[in-house]
C-alpha cells in the first residue's frame, strides 16, 4: 500500500507515461509491468497524468483547432440549427451559457472546495451563473448489437451545414477522434493492468460506450477580461477525460493528494520527437467502478496572465483569425446498458488508500457509496445536475 500512498507530498509535475512501451513489448515483460503500475499509481495519486502515443500527429490536433476556430465563429443563428436539446445536448452543439457547474450546489464538491487552503482554490462559481463556454459533441462510439435502453446518449451525430464547414467537418473530426480515442483505449488497459486486472476489462466495458469527441469554444472577444471562468470547478462524468494541446492556456487541475492548483502545461515533443502528448483526468465512472480508488479530478478553465500572454501574441502574429479557445477534448465512456458497480478487489484497495491517508493528516471527506445503476442512469444523473437534461 505504501506505493500507492507517498508519505510526502506528490511532485505538481504530472507522471508521464509512454504508451509506446506498452505498444511495443510482450505483455509479460518487466517493461510493461512497470509502466502500467505507473499508469496505475499515477492516476490514483493525482487523478490524472501526461501520455505519450508516437502514433498521434501534432498536425492533425492543429488542423482540428482550425475547424473548429472557424465553425465556432459563425453567427449564432447558423450554430443554432446544430443544436439538440430533446437530446441533452448529447450530440452538436451546446451554446454559451447552457451548461452549468454541478459544484455550485453540490453539497460533496463544496466541501471539497473549503478543505482546500484559500490560496489553492478555484475561481468563486457560489453564483452558478452557467459556463459561459460553448461546446460540440461528435460521437465516436461503436454501434451495439442490442436495443439499448438509452437511445438519447447513442444518438446520430450532427453535421453543420456551411458548406465551407461541412466539406471539411466528418474527415477532420474522425481523425482526429480516432487518435485520442486509440491513445486513451490503450491508456485504459495500461491501467487495467496496472490494477492487478485483465487488461481488457476496461476496454470491454467501454466497447460500446457514446464516446464523444468535445471540443469546447470560449470567445475571448467577449469573455477575454483576467479571472473569467470559463468552465467551473468540476469533475468529469465519464470514465477518461483525453486533451490535446488547446492554443490558449487556463486549464487548472486539483491532484488528490495535493491539495494545490496546478497549472496544466502539455509538453511539446522535443526535436525529431514523433508522436504527441496528451493529458489524461480521470471522471467518475472510473472513480466509481474501482469503489473510490481513484477519485475523479477536479478542474477549471479561466482566464490568467498566460491566457492574455496568449492572446496578444495570437491578435499579432494571426490577426485574421478567430480569437476563439479551442479545448481539444474526447470523452471515453463505458457502454450506457454496462453494470456499473465497484470491482471488490479495488474496492478493497479503495479503503485501504483511504485509511492510509487518513493517518498521513489527508481528509477525503466523507465516505462515498457507490450504488449499482446501469452506466445510462448515472450519466442522466450527472446531465441533470449540469442543466443539460430536465
Amino acid at each position: 500500500m505504501a506505493a500507492l500512498v507517498p508519505a510526502e507530498e506528490p511532485s505538481m509535475d504530472l507522471p508521464i507515461i509512454d504508451l509506446d512501451i506498452y505498444r511495443s513489448n510482450a505483455p509479460s515483460s518487466a517493461a510493461v509491468k512497470e509502466e502500467c503500475a505507473r499508469a496505475a499509481r499515477a492516476l490514483i495519486t493525482y487523478g490524472a497524468l501526461v501520455l505519450h502515443d508516437s502514433r498521434v500527429s501534432e498536425s492533425d490536433n492543429e488542423a482540428f483547432l482550425d475547424l473548429l476556430e472557424d465553425y465556432f465563429a459563425q453567427p449564432d443563428e447558423a450554430l443554432k440549427r446544430d443544436e439538440r436539446p430533446e437530446l441533452g445536448y448529447q450530440v452538436g452543439v451546446t451554446l454559451e451559457n447552457t451548461e452549468k457547474p454541478k459544484c455550485a450546489v453540490d453539497e460533496p464538491c463544496l466541501r471539497v472546495i473549503e478543505r482546500l487552503a484559500p490560496a489553492e482554490r478555484p475561481l468563486d462559481i457560489s453564483a452558478h451563473q452557467p459556463d459561459p463556454k460553448c461546446r460540440f459533441f461528435w460521437r465516436m462510439g461503436e454501434p451495439a448489437p442490442y436495443a439499448t435502453e438509452f437511445p438519447g446518449l447513442n444518438a446520430e451525430n450532427v453535421i453543420p451545414e456551411a458548406p465551407e464547414i461541412r466539406e471539411r467537418w466528418t474527415p477532420v473530426m474522425e481523425t482526429w477522434g480516432k487518435s485520442m480515442k486509440s491513445a486513451v483505449s490503450g491508456l485504459a488497459e495500461m491501467a487495467a493492468v496496472g490494477m492487478g486486472l485483465p487488461a481488457e476489462t476496461f476496454t470491454e466495458a467501454g466497447r460500446y460506450g457514446p464516446h464523444l469527441l468535445a471540443p469546447t469554444a470560449s470567445d475571448l472577444q467577449k469573455y477575454g477580461s483576467k479571472d473569467t471562468i470559463l468552465a467551473g470547478f468540476h469533475t468529469d462524468l465519464n470514465f477518461l477525460t483525453i486533451h490535446g494541446r488547446s492554443r490558449y492556456p487556463g486549464l487548472h487541475i486539483w491532484a488528490r493528494n495535493t491539495g494545490r492548483r496546478i497549472a496544466v502545461s502539455i509538453p511539446r515533443p522535443k526535436p525529431g520527437q514523433s508522436g504527441s502528448y496528451l493529458l489524461v483526468q480521470a471522471g467518475k465512472q472510473l472513480e466509481h467502478l474501482t469503489g473510490g480508488l481513484v477519485k475523479a479530478g477536479y478542474h477549471e478553465v479561466v482566464i490568467n496572465d498566460a491566457t492574455l500572454k496568449t492572446v496578444a501574441a495570437r491578435k499579432r502574429d494571426f490577426p485574421d483569425r478567430p480569437l476563439v479557445r479551442i479545448s481539444s477534448t474526447f470523452f471515453w465512456h463505458l457502454s450506457s446498458d454496462y453494470d456499473l458497480a465497484p470491482i471488490p478487489t479495488l474496492a478493497d484497495q479503495a479503503k485501504a488508500v483511504r485509511a492510509a491517508n487518513f493517518d498521513l493528516g489527508r481528509d477525503e471527506g466523507d465516505v462515498v457509496e457507490y450504488a449499482p445503476m446501469k452506466v445510462g442512469q448515472q450519466v442522466q444523473n450527472e446531465l441533470k445536475h449540469i442543466a443539460l437534461l430536465a
